[in-house]
């Protein structure tokens, strides 16, 4: 086969809209802007550390793992993104080594030990959060009051945790909703304003970056399923990682399904696992593992779910 005849095999999308995958990840991390700014304003400068912390090692690791496997290295922002993530779903008060590991960790082995960018099978920042979670629970379980920029840091339970007081007067709870929703709230950095997420999200559905099925599905379903078990389906929307694991790590579309309806089932299986695991699970949060096993699913809804070929019909067969 001549040079001019050979093929070039690549992950998918292969139909170009026009927009390249540096543009891609740069619109992703201008919509993330918005709950890391939360993060910041809530948990003034340890959250600002963590954040510089994991996005540079995140890059870091990125060249030397280029390097060490003789591919070149492009700064298309996909280093820059998973290390944003990672930290936005961290606790603020997390060791900075740890923020180091953790990077490095989802950079060299959930990502390029796969063969980098477009053949990863598990979402990196979620690989690296259940590594670091099974290394250090108790660090990535302790969790303090938003404090700004103030240096004294009082210690707290989530709105998911065992120990949280939970009133059922109808003024405590609309209190409680206000906070989660605009992010006066113990939490991991980038979750916990829902208000500033939903804008981030709503700038990538404005641009056409994920698709609106994979949120509505992921969030619908909780929402539901809290309904029918008892719980309250606005506490289990708002806390934890619901929204941003929604917005912006269901929806990554190299570890989920390519068709709509396989999204959709995606999607739906990420909302009963949540619910499952917050209920009968061991930790109070449930979003990012089970977003990691439907990766692990993925290839076989994209085996049974395909897309109808254009003009397909179905044979008619013969009453005789």
């Amino acid at each position: 086969m001549t040079p001019e005849m050979e093929f070039k095999v690549s992950p998918s999308p292969h139909l170009w809209r026009g927009r390249s995958t540096s543009k891609i990840m740069y619109l992703t991390l201008l919509a993330l802007l918005l709950p890391t700014a939360a993060g910041i304003y809530f948990f003034g400068y340890r959250a600002l550390l963590v954040i510089l912390v994991s996005v540079s090692f995140a890059v870091l690791t990125e060249v030397l793992v280029k390097k060490l496997r003789g591919r070149p290295f492009v700064m298309d922002g996909s280093a820059i993104i998973t290390g944003l993530l990672l930290a936005l779903v961290l606790p603020p008060t997390i060791p900075l080594w740890m923020v180091a590991v953790g990077s490095v960790f989802s950079i060299a082995i959930v990502k390029e030990a796969f063969g980098g960018l477009g053949h990863n099978i598990f979402n990196p920042v979620l690989g690296g959060r259940a590594f670091l979670t099974a290394c250090f629970s108790v660090e990535m379980t302790t969790w303090i009051k938003p404090m700004g920029f103030a240096a004294d840091a009082i210690i707290t339970t989530t709105p998911l945790g065992e120990n949280f007081v939970w009133s059922w007067r109808w003024a405590a709870r609309l209190d409680l909703y206000k906070d989660m929703f605009l992010g006066d709230t113990a939490g991991s950095i980038g979750t916990t304003s829902a208000l500033l997420i939903l804008i981030g999200g709503g700038i990538l559905l404005a641009l056409k970056l994920i698709d609106w099925r994979v949120p509505l599905a992921f969030v619908g379903t909780v929402a539901v399923l809290s309904l029918v078990m008892g719980a309250d389906p606005i506490l289990q929307m708002l806390a934890g990682g619901l929204m941003l694991g929604a917005f912006f790590m269901a929806t990554d579309p190299v570890t989920s399904p390519i068709t709509h309806r396989g999204r959709i089932i995606f999607a739906v299986g990420c909302g009963v696992l949540t619910i499952i695991i917050r209920r009968f699970g061991g930790m109070p949060e449930g979003v990012y593992y089970a977003i990691l096993f439907m990766n692990a699913v993925t290839p076989l809804i994209d085996r049974y779910v395909k897309v109808r070929p254009f003009g397909f019909q179905k044979a008619v067969q013969s009453a005789t």
